[in-house]
This record gives structure tokens, C-alpha cells and sequence, in this order.
């Protein structure tokens, strides 16, 4: 055995770990649990890549670490099998997406076993599997049949709400319902039709039907979330997204927007994802104003006032003009008939951005004059109404008042208009037009009553005044929005209700799962309706034709890992209770506003129904920075085949091209690959640098398929092992970092493994293990090793780790160490790492049949770091000359002996007696002569 076998060892381990299914997890009661979770993937057809197992790795050095300190650990895996892509590849092929993704998976479970992940594959969930879904079907429908109780500050069963209706009606409730709720007495619910009563029910539901403005993409066929749409296209595939109103399923989120916001201050998480999240919460407490329509031509059917929220009620008084959000209902009768052409225009024009892309872009103004006035309420003067893009229908009113001299968007918005600018506040920085402006900086001016006041005095009396006065309100409010959750595709979980004379009747839980039915096209009906609408008989069956969004299954998954075969129940109360938290919960900052927020949301609904026990899912959350990719590129000269070198591209007008970086080397490009990689470039011509090589450029960027960039980390445990890539990508850098791959370092982290095996083995394969008495050195060493992971795991610094172990085996090869207890204990600290090698030396070299996942971590002694030495440095006449190793306890007296004694120090001397000797001890000795 002249070298480590890692891919015949790493193999037979994997295999082994399979078939005694070493790492499936029960309730044990006796054992603390500990519960680490990566956000499960969605399995694209591209299979992993390098970056994507950075985060899988680190939680499993922690599951494996927790293992060996007691716990007993979750650590489960499965895939958010629902998605778009799936569904697009059906639109194209006519595969069924099942299919797709099934063949997905199992590529994607091949590549995780090979890098050897302690999962506890008898958890698998699959979202897209009617065992699973039929649980998200289930919690939709408790959802509808719930309202919320803002008394109690909690979810409550509809029933209840009805019972109150039938003995007072709803005059009394506190609910979080629709903006525009009728109030009604116990007589008139009563005397309402079973339609009428429904219809008022969906006003309060925490799932309900509404006409909203959605953003949708005709060529993908359905809605998108906000978060979906980037620059007025969609995020996948780049297609066109307009503003559109449908009938859509909603979840009420904003019910608990206020439990979402106070719950980040109890859970540990990077600070920046919990401003996330508060920012899109967005609380702020403000004022309701109502601004009176000037209804000159005497217009029917138009409103009698405009209502407006603002946080700056105090600068009313500089109000020059009104904006309304281009989707506002209300626009047709606000318009002037002479107006009618232009604004028409501008809402078509408005209504293919999307929501994002409106609300960030602070660059751009444009609006449209309605040809209507409304009356400031402070002034008694007319203003004009505009129609702005940068007013949002679902937030607040859909009404905004502008005040220029205080506001960078509304003044940018009245410079480009001609409005006028009235300066509400003075003092320093409170001039819109100078660096530094603050506006909540200064006293109140132009503004009657509130002249003189700071910014926060003011906005307390204009709340007092507007309340006394009986046009305006101080409210609340929230940014969030509901959740839309309808999607117009198939490739997802089917809503379980049927219609019935216009009302959504939910299905019985016995009814559950509604399955996907077979349809002959994936794409929507020659009608327009959704895609299930293909399926005869299931249209017939008056069940919702819409099908549920990417989110709803990964809503909730982290509970079912906990009792994952259960059949008759979400999860068991006993299992629910033990796994309880996410101990530890890794992924990506992208989901921040997205998986993130509605986890929390459906977590706290089904904290306030009673099946689970902690209102918060994930205790910590950890966000992986992203291994990013490093893309070569050739550059071709403007109209030609012709492909100059980089060191040579000044000399040319050329345009980049990503190359793939498996025909390049060393940023050398392999000319014949290149030729052959496609047919244009078949007849491609050179200019070379004067070695005859071809030079690409590169750069770092996010590693993906079309830049050409992508590592697959099958290639790299085929060439290094998987304890290699495992413990190579922790030395690449702190785990939270963006760092760009690269094998330059690899090879350090392989020599490691190798040298490990050779303190067990050696060349001819013969066991080196020795039982004397181990040295204080390797003592020292191991010792410190242990200590070190302990303190690096607990803050997840894993690259220093790392390095710790790489010093470890340097300096046991150093002493020649080959001492059984060393390498026992150090094989333990190093099989969260590195579990292929630990385990094959675990069963080999120290003789266990159990797996060393069931080992105790050695236990750290303080007393092996003690030094009993001290190294003298030695200096004569001020220059230090010798390094003498003396022991801690000698006195004075006993260091001066000694060094005298030393021929080393004698031989500097020269023969002469010093004239003088200055010891400190355990610091320094000075002789001068």
C-alpha cells in the first residue's frame, strides 16, 4: 500500500454508512438533541457545483461534532422539488415534470454521498410527493379557516368569528381583516344569503380570494412574486412582466407582521438578513389624512376625498401637490376628459414595471397630470393630482401627498414638473438642494401653528390637530403586503377547493392529498385558463385551476423531517416537542424577504393552533458566502474570427467571450479544444503571444453554466477524495465570506491526508502504532488541536481549524509520533472533518467494529499546555547571542549557574568572568563583560 487508497476507502465507507444507515436518527429522550438543517436545494438539471456543498459541508462538521459530544442529532436532506424550471422543460419536451425531476434527484443524491454528508436519508422529503403535499394542502385549509384575533393576538378557528357575528355582529371585533369592511348588527348577518356571509368571511380569513394587481408574465404563463421580477422581466428566463388584475388566493401575512418584527430580537441571526426583514415589515406610525377632490365638472361616481398615510404629518403644510399609483381604481374617474389620452398612456407605460424595479429606481421621474385637484386640508388651497410610478397601489392608500422641500423624490419630481416648493423646516441641514440635507432636522416654518417646534413636537400636535378636526387619524402602519398565492402552472401543489354557485368551498382533510391530475400540454388553456384547466375532469369537478406558489412547501418542511413517515398527522406532539427548534439553520441571504419570512409566518400559525411549541422555526440561521467561479475569457477582434491573446488585446478593437475553463490551463488556452468546442470556432485564427501560447483573461464571478466557469465537485473527489474537498473548502477562507475557487492551495490539504496515513501506515502498508508513554510534545499538540476545534466550531471559524490540524500532523511528523493514544484521539477531533480517513483508521488501525460517529470527543486537559520551560534569550554586552531552555522553578541564582555553565555562552565570553549578570526570570538574562 504505497499510497492512501481515498477512493477505494472513501467508497467502501459510504457504502457501509448506507447499508447500517449509521446516521438515521429516533426520539431518544435520554440524549439532548441537536438539529442542523441546510435549506434544502431545488434539484436542477445541472447538478451541483463546487459552491454549493460549502454550506452542507459546515453543517455536517457540526452534526458530526455534536454527535461525538452526546447529542443526538437531526440532520436530515430532501429537495424543494415543485419549480419553474421542471414545468419550462415540459412546456419544451412534453416530459412530464415529474419525470425530470426525478432524474434530477438522483443525480443530486449521487453527488452528495460522494462527498460523504451524515444525512439521515430516511427523512427524505420531496415536496412535489403526494404524501408531502397532502400536508400543505392541510395547513392552507387551516389557514382559511382561520382569522385573527387581535385581542388575543392570535389565529382563532372562523367558527368562532361566526358565532360572534350571530350574536353582535361585528361592531365589537379587532380583527386583521380588509381595509373596506362593512359594519353589520347579529339581525343583518343573519339576513345575509349564504353567498353574502361567505363573501364577508373571506374579509377576514388568513387565506382569501381577492382582484389585486399581479405581476404577470404571458410567456411563462403566471404570476410572479416581486422578489421574481427584476428590471421589469422575469428573473428566470428574462421574459417580459406586466401589471395585471386577477382573481388570486392571498395569505394574510400582515396579521402578523407586528409577532414577525419582535420575534427577530429572539433569534440568532446575522444582523443584516434581520434588517431585511424588518425593512420589508416596515413599521411606522403616521397619520391618515383625507385630501377633499375638487369635482369641478361635477363628475358622478367620483370620490368625495382622497386618503393618504404619511409618517410626516407635520409637513402638511408644504403639500404642493397629490400623487395616486397608476393602478389605482379610481384613476378613469379622477381623469379629465382632456386628459384622458395622455394618462391612459402613462398607466400602460407604468404597468409593465414591476413593483421592485418602481420602488428602487430613484433615478427616473415621470408622471402624469390627471386634469383633478384636491384641497390641502392644512392650507384650504388646491393642489394638483398626478398619477407617479413611484406610488404603490398595496401600500398604504395608494395615495401619497408631496412635499418637495422635504422629500429628495418628491423635490426631484416637482423640479421636473414645475411645481412649486414651499420650506416647511429651517435651521442647519434642512436645505433639500445642499449636501447633508437631514429631513427631520430644524424647527417648523410656513406651517401656522406649528412654527417653532422640532420636527418630533410638531408631529404630535398635527396628529392632534387632524384628530380634533375630524379629517385624519394618527394609524399604524405596516410596509409588508399580503402574500399573493396563486400561481397559473402546473408544476405545483394543487389548492384544495372546489366552487360551488361562486363560493370557494374547501375540501374535507379526508379528501387530502388532491392530486395533480395528467394533462396532454403544459402550458395554458386555448382559453386562458390555468394549465389544470386541461384536465377535463378535474375542471368539471369545479376545483381551483390555480396551483400553489414555490414557497408553500419549503414553508414547512423543517417540521415534517421530524416524524417524516407519519401518515396520519403534520407531525407527532412527541416528536415535535423533542426536535422542537432549528438548533442550526444554513442557506443563503437571498431568501431574506422570501422562504425566510413566510417560514416564520406559517410557523407562528401553527404556534397559535397549538402544533408546534415554539413560535420562532430556526434558533440560529447562518448565511454561506458563495464560492464564486473564476471564467476565463478568449476576445475577438470586431468582425472577425480572429482571436488575439490577452496581453495583446490593447492593440485591437475586440469583445470578450467566456471560454470553458476545463480547455484552459494555467490561463493557457488549448487550441485544438477550443477549435473543436463549437463549429464557428472550427476555422477560428490566433494571435499569439511569442511562445506561440494563447493567454486568456479571467475573472471572478458567480459560478454558473453560461459563463463556463462551473467546477464540478464529482471531478475533484475523483482527482483528491472527498475529506480533501471537504476540508478545502473550509481553508478557503471564513465560511460567511464570498471567495473565488481555486486549486492553487488544494494540494496542501491532499499532502495532509497523506501524511496522516503515514503516521498509521507505513509504505509496505505495515500498522506503526506504538503503546509507550506518549511525549509532552505530542501531548502539547494533540491538546492544543482539541482545544482549538472545540473554540472554532462553537464560532464556526472552520478554516482555522483547518490549518490547526495541518500543524498538528506537521509537528507529530516532526517528533515521529506514531503513539497510539496521540492518533486515537486526534482521528476523533478530526472525523467532523475528514470522516472517510477517521473512519477507515477508527475500524483498521485501532481495531472498533461501531462507527467513530458513536466515539466521545477526547477531552481537552488544560495541564498538558502548562509549560515547564522557558527559553531564555541570552544577551552580552545588549546583543542577544544564545536561546537556553531552563526550567520555570529556578531561582535567580540556579538561571545565573546555568547559564554560565553553557558552552555556548562561554564561548562568546572568551574565557572572562562577566563584570556584571541581570536575570528575569522567565524573561531575559543580560551579561555584561
Amino acid at each position: 500500500m504505497t499510497e492512501y487508497p481515498f477512493q477505494e476507502i472513501e467508497q467502501k465507507w459510504q457504502d457501509i454508512w448506507e447499508k447500517e444507515k449509521t446516521y438515521e436518527t429516533t426520539v431518544d429522550t435520554n440524549k439532548p438533541k441537536y438539529y442542523a438543517l441546510d435549506m434544502f436545494p431545488y434539484p436542477s438539471g445541472a447538478g451541483l457545483h463546487v459552491g454549493h456543498p460549502l454550506g452542507y459541508i459546515a453543517s455536517d462538521i457540526v452534526a458530526r461534532y455534536k454527535r461525538i459530544k452526546g447529542f443526538n442529532v437531526l440532520h436530515p436532506m430532501g429537495f424543494d422539488s415543485f419549480g419553474l424550471p421542471a414545468e419550462q422543460y415540459a412546456v419544451q419536451t412534453g416530459q412530464h415534470p415529474a419525470i425530470t425531476t426525478e432524474v434530477n434527484i438522483k443525480r443530486y443524491k449521487e453527488q452528495l454521498k460522494k462527498i460523504g454528508f451524515s444525512f439521515d436519508w430516511s427523512k427524505e422529503v420531496r415536496t412535489s410527493n403526494p404524501d408531502y403535499y397532502k400536508w400543505t394542502q392541510w395547513i392552507f385549509l387551516q389557514l382559511f379557516d382561520s382569522w385573527y384575533n387581535k385581542k388575543t393576538d392570535k389565529a382563532e378557528s372562523i367558527s368562532s368569528l361566526i358565532r360572534i357575528f350571530e350574536t353582535e355582529g361585528n361592531i365589537n371585533i379587532s380583527a386583521a381583516c380588509d381595509d373596506e369592511v362593512t359594519i353589520f348588527s347579529a339581525t343583518e348577518w343573519m339576513g345575509k344569503t349564504h353567498k353574502e356571509q361567505q363573501d364577508t368571511l373571506l374579509q377576514y380569513r388568513l387565506t382569501y380570494l381577492a382582484d389585486l394587481m399581479v405581476n404577470w408574465c404571458p410567456q411563462l404563463g403566471t404570476v410572479l412574486a416581486n422578489e421574481e421580477v427584476k428590471d421589469g422581466v422575469s428573473e428566470r428566463g428574462g421574459y417580459p412582466v406586466e401589471r395585471k388584475k386577477m382573481r388570486q388566493w392571498v395569505m394574510r401575512i400582515s396579521a402578523y407582521s407586528e409577532r414577525l418584527l419582535q420575534g427577530l430580537d429572539t433569534i440568532d441571526w446575522p444582523e443584516p438578513m434581520k434588517e431585511m426583514q424588518r425593512n420589508w415589515i416596515g413599521k411606522s406610525y403616521g397619520a391618515e389624512l383625507r385630501f377633499e377632490v375638487v369635482n369641478k365638472n361635477a363628475t358622478p361616481n367620483i370620490p368625495q376625498h382622497l386618503t393618504v398615510f404619511t409618517t410626516r404629518v407635520d409637513t402638511t403644510f408644504g403639500v404642493t401637490y397629490v400623487s395616486i399609483a397608476p393602478e389605482h381604481e379610481w384613476i378613469p374617474v379622477l381623469t379629465a376628459p382632456e386628459f384622458k389620452t395622455e394618462v391612459e398612456a402613462y398607466v400602460q407605460q407604468a404597468k409593465n414595471r414591476s413593483e421592485r424595479d418602481r420602488m428602487t429606481d430613484v433615478k427616473t421621474v415621470s408622471g402624469q397630470f390627471t386634469g383633478t385637484y384636491v384641497i390641502n386640508p392644512f392650507t384650504n388651497k388646491e393642489v394638483p393630482l398626478y398619477i407617479a410610478d413611484y406610488v404603490l397601489a398595496g401600500y398604504g392608500t395608494g395615495v401619497v401627498m408631496a412635499v418637495p422641500s422635504s422629500d429628495e423624490r418628491d423635490f426631484r419630481f416637482a423640479t421636473h414638473f414645475g411645481l412649486p416648493i414651499v420650506a416647511v423646516q429651517e435651521g442647519a441641514h434642512t436645505d433639500i438642494t445642499q449636501e447633508g440635507f437631514d429631513p427631520k432636522a430644524g424647527t417648523m416654518i410656513n406651517s401656522d401653528f406649528l412654527n417653532g417646534f422640532s420636527v418630533s413636537e410638531a408631529i404630535q400636535k398635527a396628529i392632534t390637530f387632524v384628530e380634533e378636526k375630524g379629517f385624519g387619524k394618527g394609524k399604524l402602519n405596516y410596509r409588508m403586503r399580503d402574500a399573493i398565492f396563486s400561481r397559473q402552472r402546473y408544476w405545483g401543489e394543487p389548492i384544495p377547493m372546489q366552487y360551488k354557485d361562486g363560493v370557494a368551498i374547501p375540501l374535507a382533510t379526508s379528501e387530502l392529498p388532491l392530486l395533480l391530475p395528467e394533462i396532454d400540454k403544459y402550458q395554458p388553456t386555448e382559453t386562458g385558463e390555468p394549465p389544470l384547466g386541461r384536465a377535463v375532469d378535474f375542471a368539471a369537478k369545479n376545483y381551483e385551476l390555480n396551483t400553489m406558489p414555490g414557497w408553500a412547501g419549503s414553508s414547512w418542511y423543517f417540521l415534517r423531517y421530524m416524524d417524516a413517515n407519519n401518515d396520519t398527522e403534520l407531525v407527532s406532539k412527541e416528536a415535535q416537542k423533542y426536535w422542537n427548534q432549528v438548533d442550526l439553520y444554513m442557506g443563503g441571504a437571498e431568501h431574506a424577504t422570501g422562504h425566510l419570512l413566510y417560514s416564520r409566518f406559517w410557523n407562528m400559525f401553527l404556534y397559535d393552533l397549538g402544533i408546534v411549541s415554539h413560535s420562532e422555526p430556526f434558533k440560529k440561521l447562518i448565511n454561506q458566502g458563495m464560492i464564486q467561479g473564476r471564467s476565463s475569457f478568449v476576445y475577438r477582434i470586431t468582425g472577425e474570427n480572429k482571436y488575439v491573446s490577452f496581453k495583446q488585446i490593447k492593440n485591437f478593437d475586440t469583445s470578450a467571450i467566456h471560454v470553458d475553463i476545463s480547455i484552459v490551463d494555467n490561463d493557457v488556452l488549448d487550441l485544438d479544444a477550443f477549435k473543436n468546442s463549437r463549429e464557428e470556432y472550427a476555422n477560428a485564427a490566433f494571435i499569439l503571444e511569442e511562445d506561440g501560447k494563447y493567454i486568456c483573461g479571467h475573472e471572478v464571478e458567480k459560478m454558473s453554466k453560461s459563463k463556463y466557469n462551473v467546477v464540478n465537485p464529482d471531478d475533484v473527489v475523483a482527482e483528491y477524495g472527498a475529506d480533501t474537498l471537504r476540508m478545502y473548502e473550509m481553508f478557503l477562507g471564513p465560511l460567511e465570506q464570498f471567495k473565488p475557487w481555486s486549486t492553487h492551495g488544494i494540494d496542501g490539504v491532499y499532502r495532509f491526508i497523506r501524511k496522516l496515513w503515514r503516521l498509521v501506515y507505513d509504505e509496505q502498508g505495515k500498522l506503526l502504532l506504538t503503546d509507550e508513554e506518549p511525549s509532552k510534545e505530542a501531548l502539547k499538540i494533540l491538546h492544543k488541536t482539541i482545544k482549538k476545534v472545540e473554540e472554532d466550531i462553537a464560532h464556526f471559524s472552520f478554516n482555522t481549524t483547518v490549518s490547526t490540524f495541518m500543524i498538528c500532523v506537521n509537528t507529530l511528523q516532526e517528533l515521529k509520533c506514531h503513539n497510539r493514544s496521540i492518533l486515537h484521539d486526534l482521528a476523533i477531533a478530526l472525523s467532523p472533518y475528514a470522516p472517510h480517513i477517521t473512519e477507515e483508521l477508527w475500524h483498521t488501525a485501532f481495531g472498533y467494529s461501531t462507527s467513530i460517529s458513536k466515539a466521545s470527543f477526547p477531552t481537552f486537559n488544560p495541564a498538558h499546555l502548562v509549560e515547564s520551560e522557558f527559553e531564555y534569550p541570552v544577551s552580552i554586552n545588549g546583543k542577544m547571542r544564545v536561546k537556553i531552555n531552563l526550567p520555570f522553578d529556578f531561582s535567580k541564582e540556579q538561571v545565573e549557574q546555568a547559564v554560565l555553565a553553557s558552552e555556548a555562552v562561554q564561548k562568546w565570553l572568551e574565557g572572562k568572568p562577566p563584570k556584571k549578570v541581570i536575570v528575569v526570570p522567565n524573561k531575559i538574562v543580560n551579561l555584561v563583560v
